[in-house]
């Protein structure tokens, strides 16, 4: 069964050896440098692995962005010897629920954006309620959810 589990000292290592497919590399940031930027945010930020059972099979962080305001979903991935089980749904299912307690502020409005060439991730968000907004960024297309 996935679950997230926060990134700490004691699990921080497990992110660094997470590989996506090499065609997929330029869809999500190494999670080296995405524990870097929640160094940087972390009065508003909360990196996760996602774990099936005792092995990190992912990486997922959620950031509060306080000038909109809203919670964003950034660098979401999956390991690529793990894709294709549904980790990927099921992960971001658990990173809503976390959502809704409103850790770092009130927002119903949830946000990403997603490689406009990465057709399983944009399939997993939008199956979960994900719509695009219009708003383009280079090669990203940013979509959003409203919580109930």
């Amino acid at each position: 069964m996935i679950h997230l589990k926060k990134i700490t000292e004691e699990n921080f290592v497990d992110a660094f050896h997470l590989k996506l497919a090499p065609e997929q590399e330029r869809f999500v940031s190494h999670p080296i440098r995405s524990l870097a930027q929640a160094y940087v945010y972390r009065e508003q930020c909360q990196p996760f692995g996602i774990y099936e059972g005792d092995t990190m099979v992912g990486y997922v962080m959620v950031i509060y962005d306080y000038d909109v305001p809203e919670y964003d979903i950034w660098h979401m991935m999956i390991d690529a010897s793990y894709q294709r089980r549904g980790y990927g749904k099921a992960a971001l299912e658990q990173v809503l629920d976390y959502i809704k307690t409103k850790p770092f502020g009130s927002s119903d409005r949830v946000a990403l954006t997603c490689h406009r060439e990465n057709v399983q991730a944009l399939h997993v968000y939008k199956s979960k309620g994900f719509t695009e907004t219009g708003a383009v960024y280079e090669e990203e297309i940013e979509l959003s959810l409203t919580m109930q």
